[in-house]
């Protein structure tokens, strides 16, 4: 049984690839972070070498193994993937470790039918692992399937992504995520909020109800941005300078508390224009409710195109000081904060 929540086209398409034995030589998933696209691959993977009658059945040896990452026949390659060594300076996939792949491709299965290589986060193939990728992918093998999974395919080269066969992963519906968290036993109220969080990513959901640490670090973000609202413009630039000094490292960290941030202003934005039922930060409602009486829909529209801008802004490698502190300059002050005659107006 695929265990595999929503996704029904991709599971319904691979089910009768497998049952007529037309399965392809490679695919390529796309979809976003935690959408469910590694889950998918790994339940390929087993259905491949599953031997029960309805594959995959989830509980033989094979299955259990490829689960585990431990099935000789099941290869992730990836930044951090066990198989490649972990480096979180790593920024791409190089060429290296395709050639690897390829050797290892050209033998026979050592203990399963099918040999399944999962390349996660395929955007980041070296220019050079592409087209050496490209190579494998013209010329396919036997037992062999190769499983790229993307964010996005739009940074992969066209010519990869024809030679495979391209499933896109939508994020699921708020009823889909919160049913699937009930039935992992989570306390109701915190399944609101992860549905409301996870933006259809079940598996960023599924990781927040056990590891705090994603809830912590958006508790940061919104403190950071709540000092940044009672702040002077020194205070402020002191904010971009760390954030910018902060990109250089960790760019998808920046990018994230611009995302945070911008999720915040959508909330004010829905409240002021009475659409609370769909606000994401259900938890800080009454804060949000607070500080969207105190502020024009003008001022917030303006905000949240300020964040949408500086974030392309970055992403077209402007300089993140003066991107970020553009950015602080047009964030308006808390009410309190304002000159009298601005506060009357």
């Amino acid at each position: 049984m695929w265990q595999v929540v929503g996704h029904n086209k991709a599971v319904s398409l691979l089910q009768r690839s497998l049952e007529r034995g037309t399965l392809a030589h490679a695919y390529l998933f796309v979809g976003l972070p935690h959408a469910g696209k590694m889950t998918l691959a790994l339940t390929l993977a087993q259905a491949l070498n599953c031997g029960a009658a309805e594959p995959p059945c989830g509980e033989c040896d094979s299955c259990r193994k490829i689960a585990s990452a431990k099935h000789a026949d099941v290869q992730i390659i990836g930044l951090g993937s066990p198989n490649s060594g972990w480096d979180k300076n790593r920024a791409e996939i190089g060429i290296d470790r395709i050639r690897e792949m390829q050797s290892s491709a050209s033998l026979p299965p050592f203990e399963g039918r099918y040999k399944a290589f999962i390349i996660d986060g395929a955007e980041h193939l070296s220019l050079e692992a592409a087209n050496c990728l490209l190579k494998t992918l013209e010329e396919p093998v036997g037992k062999v399937v190769f499983v790229l999974l993307a964010a996005s395919d739009t940074l992969l080269p066209a010519t990869v992504v024809s030679r495979c066969q391209r499933l896109e992963l939508s994020p699921l519906s708020a009823k889909e995520v919160e049913a699937a968290l009930s039935r992992r036993g989570i306390e109701p109220q915190k399944a609101k909020l992860l549905t409301r969080l996870c933006r259809g990513c079940l598996g960023w959901a599924i990781l927040s109800s056990s590891d705090d640490t994603p809830l912590q670090q958006r508790a940061e973000r919104l403190e950071e941005l709540q000092e940044i609202l009672g702040a002077d413009y020194e205070v402020r630039f002191v904010h971009a300078l760390r954030m910018s000094s902060q990109f250089s490292q960790n760019r998808e960290a920046v990018y994230d508390i611009l995302n945070t941030w911008l999720d915040w202003w959508r909330d004010l934005l829905l409240i002021k224009t009475g659409c609370k039922d769909a606000i994401i930060n259900i938890d800080f409602e009454a804060t949000l409710a607070e500080q969207a009486r105190d502020l024009s829909l003008a001022e917030i529209r303006e905000v949240i195109e300020r964040l949408q801008a500086t974030g392309e802004q970055l992403k077209q490698n402007v300089s993140p000081q003066l991107a970020l502190g553009a950015l602080m300059l047009n964030i308006p002050k808390r009410r309190e904060q304002r000159p009298k005659s601005l506060a009357a107006a």
